[in-house]
């Protein structure tokens, strides 16, 4: 059997490319919608529990099933172990043979290595914008005249909650600004 995994980290996000991409080489496929930063990913054990030796788990690219790559290796290893292969599409990897478990150790590494060099570029990114002056992260929620408005509502007797409706924003947030003013 041929069983491939898919998995998408929103429940917004479409699972669209991959279902297309496996379901030509796979008995089944189990769709899974959680960030895989999750350490438990239920359905992506449950695939792993249902594979017999000489069967196979396909993903369509590393980052659809593992965090990193250590998390790839061990996973490989463990079905290996099994007498279960492991297939990536988009690299034509297969770990049945050893020059797809060579690949495939190889290209773990490398993913995890680009992942890095990615995340260092974009912090150093970041701080050359931050010292150019630009604003990083989300937007605020609240500007100087709102935090005033919200503050002469409150001093007037009107509730932190009510404000916080009138002015559009969570009260939650409300609070958040009040207590950095004070």
């Amino acid at each position: 059997m041929r069983l491939g995994y898919i998995r998408v980290s929103t429940q917004e996000q479409l699972p669209d490319r991959q279902v297309e991409s496996l379901t030509a080489h796979c008995d089944d496929l189990i769709l899974e919608k959680i960030s895989a930063s999750r350490k438990k990913r239920p359905l992506f054990i449950k695939a792993q529990q249902r594979l017999r030796s000489g069967d196979s788990l396909v993903i369509l690219d590393l980052d659809r099933a593992f965090r990193n790559t250590l998390e790839a290796l061990s996973v490989m290893q463990r079905l290996s172990q099994r007498g279960v292969a492991l297939e990536v599409l988009s690299l034509n990897i297969n770990t049945a043979t050893p020059e797809g478990e060579l690949m495939y150790t190889l290209t773990a590494a490398y993913a995890r290595y680009e992942w890095r060099c990615i995340s260092r570029r974009t912090k150093e990114g970041m701080q050359a914008a931050k010292a150019r002056g630009a604003l990083i992260g989300r937007p605020r929620a609240m500007n100087a005249s709102m935090l005033k408005e919200a503050d002469n509502l409150i001093t007037n007797g009107m509730t932190a909650s009510l404000a916080a409706r009138k002015l559009g924003i969570g009260q939650s947030t409300l609070y958040r600004y009040l207590q950095t003013c004070q």
